[in-house]
């Protein structure tokens, strides 16, 4: 088996250098995952291009998607890293861990958009058409739902290129949810 190792700074091309100092000067470090994106020479770019880019949703909605994507793809390394940016953003650890059970009972808002994220996943991009029309009773627009879909996308991204590699997790780990019923 081909065992995929975390590129440090001196194993990257001069542009992935460029994208690790600012990443260490806005961050404080590179995460692992966003270091092994560069085995491949335009991948952490590109990546970062389509996490950064603008959007209709909140940083807490952004996390609602990223923490239930990353629960229903059972991707540890995401778990823990947006358990962390869910804390920034203002999440308590007992709303993180029911939101990746695709619930939000604490914002019905956020209730739609989860329960709407878990049943597109869980469904292989097929959601169930209550949820859909849950989302668009909560108050979400079509941007918003386009919106949602390319954050789902990216986050898959990242799930499938931990699932492949298994790098070391370089978050706290997230805690295991009791019971996860997907």
């Amino acid at each position: 088996m081909e065992s995929f190792n975390v590129p440090s700074r001196e194993e990257v091309s001069a542009n992935n250098q460029a994208i690790f100092d600012n990443l260490k000067s806005q961050v404080g470090f590179v995460p692992n995952l966003y270091a092994t994106y560069t085995h491949s020479e335009n991948a952490l770019a590109d990546y970062l291009a389509l996490s950064g880019r603008k959007t209709s949703l909140s940083g807490k909605e952004k996390e609602v998607v990223n923490l239930v994507v990353s629960e229903v793809n059972d991707c540890d390394y995401c778990k823990a890293a947006h358990t962390a940016i869910g804390k920034m953003n203002g999440f308590t650890e007992e709303e993180i861990l029911e939101i990746r059970t695709g619930a939000a009972s604490f914002d019905s808002k956020l209730d739609a958009l989860a329960k709407y994220v878990k049943s597109a996943t869980v469904n292989r991009s097929k959601p169930e058409q209550s949820a859909i029309d849950a989302f668009f009773e909560a108050g979400y627009t079509k941007e918003n739902l386009v919106d949602t879909v390319l954050l789902i996308g990216d986050k898959t991204i990242s799930n499938f290129l931990f699932g492949s590699t298994q790098i070391p997790v370089d978050f706290p780990a997230a805690p295991e949810l009791e019971e996860v019923v997907l």
